[in-house]
Formats: C-alpha cells, sequence, structure tokens
C-alpha cells in the first residue's frame, strides 16, 4: 500500500526519532485520551504503516502534515459539541459511614438509594468489619462522585464529561472507581461482591458481570433539547425543588429531553441489578451529525499524516505486522474481551487491582499538585514489585479509563519475539516460530505461548510489561544479524533503559540483565566503544531510582524491594540445601530439609506449565543451553544469551516457582534450544534417518507451508534490504 505518490521519489528517512514524531502527529490529531477503540484502531493502523514504510524525507511533506494536524485541532475546537456531565460513584452505607455521599447527594436520591442498599444488604446480615476482606473494614467513598482518568484534561463537574451515552454492561461505561484501593473485598468472606464471573465460553464480551452497587448521573446541556434517553432498569428523574420521579423500566423504553429537563440530573441506579441497569441516547437532527464532526476530524487529520509522510514500500512488512496484531487481538478477545476498551473488576488481592488502586492515587495526587506524595507511589518502601503503577499512572494520562496502554505493549510482544527469532535464524523459520508463538497454544508447555502473557496482562499483573521491555532490551543489546551492535550511544541507552524498566517492573530479572548489561559493556571496551558504554551506563542509571525512593521516603536501605529475603518469596534459601547435603549424606532420605530441596526443584523443572511430566524436556533444554554456551562455532551472542539464561535459570532454585516468574526465562531457553535445533539437531536427525526427512519435505502439507512462509520471508527481505533500517 503505498500513502505518498511522487514520481519525483522523494528522499525517504528511517530513524527511529522520526518515525516517532509521526507517530506523536497521529497522537496530536486523535486528541488525548486515546479511550475509544476508533481512535486505538487509528493509531495501531498508523504506527505499522509508518514503523514498516520509509517516511519522506521532505521538509515540505512535514511541514503540510503539521499543518493538516494544526488545522484538525482547530477545526475540533470550533465544531466541538457541547458535552453531558457525567458522574458515578459505589453506592456504600453503614451507620455513620455516609458522609461523603450522603452530603453530596440530593437528598432524595440518597434516601431512595439507602433504602435499596439496606434492602439488598441486611445490617443484621452484614459480613463482621474485624475479618480480612470484609467490606466494612475497607474504603468508603470520599467524594458524592468518583475521580476518571477520562476527565483529567476536561475540568469536569463529577466525574468526566461525554458526547453521548450508550451502555448495557458497566465493564463497557469503563467505571475506573471499581478498581480502587478501599473496594478490595473478598467474596468468600464479604456480603457484598466485588464482580462473578460467566464461564460460559461464548460470552466473550460479557464475561464479567459487576455486583457492586453503583450508580450513574447526567446533567444535559441546552443543546440536547428534543434528544431521546432510553433505559432498562432503575431511574432516578428530577424535577422542580429537587424532587426525583423514580422510573422502573423491566425492558428498553424512551422518554424525551424537554426544556425543564435541562441542566437537571437523571440518576441511573444500580443497586438491585434486576433488571441491568443499561442507557442510550438517542440525539436528534443536527445534534446527531454534530456528534461525528469531531471523531471525523481526527481521523481525517491521522490520515493526512500517513498521505502526506508515508510512501511506497514495507507492504509485506505491514501484512505480517497486521498478522500478528490480530492474532494477538484474537488472543485477547477469547481470554477477556474487556481488555480491548472496557474496564473489567480485577480480583480481590490480586496485583492487577493494588497496582491500578495505587495508579488512581497517584494521579489524584498530581492533579492536585502534590507531585512528591504522587511519586511515593503508596509505599514508602517498596513491598510490591514498584514499576507497575507507575506504569499505570502513564497509561490512563494517555488512554483515560482503559487498559488500551498495557494492550499496547502485548501487540508490540510478538515483533520484538520475531526479531529475536530472526537474529539467530533463517528468516522462514522467524516467521514460523513467531506464528507458533503467537497463534498456537502448544507452546503454553514450555512458557513461550503468547497467550500466557495476554492472560496476566488482562489481569493488570505487571510480569508481561517486564518480559516485553527485557526481550526489546535484548534485541536493541545485540543488534541485528550480521552485523552485531552498533557503537553509538542511542541504541545502547535504548538498551539499558529498557533493562531499568524491565527491572523496575520485575527486580527478579536482574541477574540476567547484570550479565548481559556487564558483558556488553566489557565487550565494547575492549573494542574501545567508549560512545556505546556511556549509553548503556546512562541508559540503565534510572534503575537505581528504586533504592532513591526507598531512603528518601523510608529512610533505608534497599536496592530494589523489601521482599528478597521474605519467606513467601525466598522459599528455599541456600542453607536448605546445605542441610539437604547433610541429610543426604548421613543417608537420611526423609528428612525435612532434603523433602524440601526435592520438591523445590521439582517445581523449577516442572517449568511454567506446572506440569511435573514436562521435567524431562525442561531438563533436555537446561542441558542444550551448556551445550551452545561452550560450543565455540555458535554466534557469540546466542552463546552469551545461553549463559545469561543459564543465570536466571538458577533463580527458580530459590525463589516461589509460579509460572509467571519465569515466561522470559524458558522463552529465551526456546530461542536458544530452536538456534540448536536448527544449526545441531535438524542435520543429526536428516544424516541418521533420512528417509523420515524426505517423506515429511515431501509431504504435500509440509511443502505448501514451506512455500508460503518462503513467499511471506521473500516479501520481507526485499523490503528490508531496500529500506534503510531504523
Amino acid at each position: 500500500m503505498s500513502f505518498y505518490r511522487n514520481r519525483s521519489a522523494p528522499p525517504h528517512l528511517s530513524s527511529v526519532l522520526c518515525r516517532l514524531s509521526a507517530v506523536f502527529l497521529v497522537l496530536l490529531a486523535l486528541g488525548l485520551p486515546i479511550n475509544h477503540l476508533p481512535q486505538y484502531a487509528m493509531l495501531v493502523i498508523a504506527t505499522v504503516f509508518i514503523f514498516t514504510s520509509p517516511l519522506s524525507g521532505r521538509p515540505i511533506a512535514w511541514l503540510n502534515a503539521i499543518s493538516a494536524v494544526a488545522a484538525c485541532i482547530f477545526g475540533q475546537s470550533v465544531f466541538a459539541p457541547a458535552q453531558i456531565e457525567e458522574g458515578e460513584n459505589v453506592f456504600l452505607v453503614d451507620g455513620e459511614r455516609s458522609g461523603a455521599l450522603q452530603a453530596g447527594l440530593p437528598a432524595a436520591v440518597f434516601q431512595f438509594m439507602a433504602t435499596e442498599f439496606n434492602a439488598k444488604y441486611p445490617p443484621e446480615h452484614r459480613c463482621d468489619p474485624a475479618v480480612s476482606g470484609c467490606w466494612r473494614g475497607q474504603g468508603f467513598p470520599e467524594k458524592p462522585f468518583a475521580f476518571s482518568s477520562d476527565g483529567i484534561y476536561q475540568k469536569p463537574a463529577y466525574s468526566r464529561r461525554v458526547p453521548d451515552i450508550g451502555f448495557a454492561d458497566p465493564v463497557w461505561l469503563r467505571l475506573g472507581f471499581i478498581n480502587e484501593l478501599g473496594y478490595n473485598w473478598n467474596s468468600r468472606v464479604s456480603d457484598v461482591d466485588r464482580a462473578s464471573r460467566d464461564s460460559r465460553f461464548w460470552h466473550f464480551l460479557h464475561r464479567w458481570r459487576l455486583e457492586m452497587p453503583w450508580f450513574v448521573m447526567y446533567r444535559f446541556p441546552a443543546e440536547f433539547r428534543g434528544s431521546t434517553l432510553c433505559w432498562r432498569g432503575e431511574v432516578l428523574w428530577e424535577r422542580a425543588g429537587e424532587a426525583f420521579e423514580p422510573i422502573l423500566h423491566p425492558s428498553m423504553r424512551c422518554r424525551r429531553i424537554v426544556d425543564e429537563d435541562i441542566g437537571r440530573r437523571i440518576f441511573g441506579v444500580a443497586i438491585k441489578n434486576k433488571p441491568a441497569l443499561a442507557m442510550e441516547l438517542r440525539p436528534r437532527g443536527k445534534r446527531a451529525v454534530r456528534q461525528l464532526v469531531g471523531p471525523a476530524l481526527a481521523l481525517v487529520g491521522a490520515g493526512a499524516v500517513l498521505l502526506l509522510l508515508v510512501r511506497r514500500g514495507g507492504e509485506a512488512k505491514a501484512a505480517l505486522a497486521f498478522a500478528l496484531i490480530a492474532a494477538t487481538l484474537a488472543v485477547a478477545f477469547f481470554d477477556d474481551a474487556s481488555f480491548i476498551g472496557g474496564v473489567r473488576p480485577f480480583d480481590a488481592g490480586d496485583d492487577g487491582l493494588v497496582f491500578d488502586g495505587l495508579a488512581r492515587v497517584m494521579l489524584a495526587q498530581f492533579l492536585d499538585g502534590n507531585v512528591v506524595g504522587g511519586l511515593e507511589g503508596g509505599e514508602k518502601v517498596f513491598y510490591f514489585t514498584p514499576g507497575m503503577r507507575y506504569l499505570r499512572v502513564v497509561e490512563h494520562l494517555i488512554f483515560g479509563e482503559t487498559y488500551l496502554g498495557y494492550l499496547s505493549l502485548m501487540l508490540v510482544l510478538p515483533f520484538v519475539g520475531f526479531a529475536l527469532f530472526w537474529r539467530f535464524l533463517p528468516l522462514q523459520w522467524a516467521v514460523a516460530l513467531i506464528i507458533i508463538f503467537a497463534a498456537i497454544p502448544a507452546g503454553i508447555l514450555f512458557g513461550s505461548s503468547l497467550v500466557q502473557y495476554v492472560k496476566w496482562a488482562a489481569r493488570g499483573f505487571g510480569d508481561p510489561a517486564a518480559y516485553t521491555f527485557f526481550l526489546g532490551a535484548l534485541v536493541l543489546l545485540i543488534g541485528p544479524e550480521g552485523k552485531g551492535p552498533r557503537p553509538g550511544f542511542a541504541r545502547a541507552w535504548g538498551a539499558g533503559l529498557l533493562f531499568a524498566l524491565a527491572l523496575f517492573v520485575r527486580p527478579n530479572l536482574a541477574p540476567a540483565a547484570a550479565v548481559l548489561l556487564t558483558g556488553s559493556a566489557l565487550a565494547a571496551l575492549w573494542h574501545r566503544q567508549l560512545a556505546r558504554i556511556a549509553g548503556l551506563v546512562v541508559g540503565f542509571l534510572p534503575v537505581l531510582g528504586m533504592a532513591l525512593h526507598n531512603w528518601f521516603y523510608g529512610g533505608g536501605f534497599y536496592l530494589f524491594t523489601a521482599t528478597a529475603q521474605h519467606p513467601g518469596a525466598l522459599v528455599t534459601p541456600p542453607s536448605v540445601y546445605v542441610a539437604a547435603l547433610a541429610e543426604l549424606a548421613r543417608l537420611d532420605f526423609s528428612g525435612e530439609h532434603l523433602g524440601r530441596a526435592v520438591r523445590q526443584i521439582g517445581g523449577w523443572l516442572a517449568g511454567p506449565s506446572e506440569w511435573i511430566l514436562m521435567a524431562p524436556v525442561n531438563a533436555a533444554a537446561l542441558f542444550i543451553l551448556f551445550r551452545m554456551l561452550l560450543t565455540k562455532r555458535a554466534d557469540r551472542w546466542l552463546r552469551f544469551i545461553a549463559g545469561a539464561t543459564l543465570v536466571q535459570q538458577s533463580v527458580g532454585i530459590f525463589y516461589a516457582t509460579a509460572g509467571r516468574y519465569y515466561y522470559v526465562t524458558w522463552f529465551l531457553t526456546g530461542l536458544v534450544t530452536c538456534a540448536w535445533f536448527y544449526e545441531e539437531g535438524l542435520p543429526v536427525f536428516q544424516k541418521r534417518f533420512p528417509a523420515v526427512a524426505g517423506r515429511v519435505r515431501a509431504h504435500p502439507l509440509a511443502r505448501a507451508l514451506a512455500h508460503a512462509l518462503a513467499r511471506i520471508a521473500a516479501g520481507v527481505s526485499s523490503e528490508s534490504r531496500a529500506v534503510p533500517q531504523a
């Protein structure tokens, strides 16, 4: 596909800075936050073409693109329709603990909802606040309307401003308050539940049912006069003198907005949850047309950037990129569709709820001007892995009340994996392996399947983010095939920074990062590449921010977090192995320490699948790591990765063996194993079993697959030679 057609063949640009500048222009045209799927889709499409195609190097093209974006922004400000004020919150009352809601809501509204709440949750049947996990021992609303990151750039009167109304499921209404720290209830203890999951596999879009009692409020400006509001469930419609008319519709019914309704409040109440609250606004005539002007101008501005800057060349790479993105989105959709633009209620006690809850507190502090308090991150000394809460803050600033930022990292992950495979294997093999990784869940057994990363990302855990940063750092560190790492500052700085981010999110990656960075710096020193050394040091330097935070806020020295020696993490310290050896020397095969050591090693060798039957396979993979480390004819960077992976594998001998802690370790193990199989294992197999190898090659399916992979590889390879790499 060609967006730029000019017979004079203007020069092109391919630097990362220029590509990021083009993406920034697209972001300006689309406007922040990027919290609607059409916006996000355009951003993804534009980013793919910008990074897979050459960009125009003509200054006039860039000036035209900047002018088009400026015109788009001006048009959006001129033609922007009036917005609807929206407020929402959880509804909780318990005796005297109802101050913010009672003081901030109209008396009639509060009384109506309090009556329904007490009827559904009778005071005499409520859980004991002294029991951990009971809602009565947790937080209560501090304001009548909750904070929403959608409203960061709006200065709303309540939670946020919205152009329209249309929801049948609160997950897609994006109620961020459901993941505040104060609502971390355990449904096994609490009589007020957080959520329930629909286990029927075909309910992809409505996997989660929000059980928390909540409400939403709308106030319409004059422009909506004559529009129609439809709803199902309970609505409180304001009349004169702050009187509210309760209206219950068992099914969707509509009511026109008249002069008397302008500026008054309409509350949707979701306490009984039967029927489930649903609301839809049907604007009339001019309003319906004007409502489309802003999004249309945004898409036009983003499209203009592509038309003016993106040149011909890169079609095959773009096609492969879109295929990988489609596979990732399919995995996310079938695992948890709310990851793609919705806000699901995170599970009680999960890392996801903690990280997002802390991020929401930090955002509120930043917006109040309390920068020092916001940077504290909710802990004076980091106990939980520190980085994810800060990433969530950045995500909400860009993507509003969605988790599209984390989804974007998952969209990047297959490309990073592809780059690593291509670095050590032929392009056809790299294409085949990344398709298996992204689209075929067989790799679940080995910890090398995209579905594992997406599953934990959708739950809000930090592990997949850390692994994406780590693998991205490795790509920059080792450089492309045949060239190796570049001696300059920029790529080394990028590698160091990504390693720092990876450790910031998951400090347990420190052993492999230390080996890779130290070895790279020593190699650069040997070749007198001082700029590369400087880049690695400067890029990695922010990793000290964790120790600085712990010292500044907590007054103690902790390099990363305070949990390195926690028994829940360091489950089998070296002293256990020493005691186990002593028991073994005494032939005490039933000794306690020997049993702990055997169970730990068994859990480690079971790998991410946590299936003990995989232990022999994983043990063989570890043997291959040793072999590749000692094989002098192997690529020196592959040997280096094998050594770093072995060091990282040693973490599993001492620390908790939960599968998600080791996904990247076993991914690198798989990378080295695949390279060994191509270089040594396959030739040996073909030599010893020529008949079997011949039948496999001659099989029609194998030939068709090889032909398809060859065509993809040929297209990508030719474009890579024609277009200078960033």
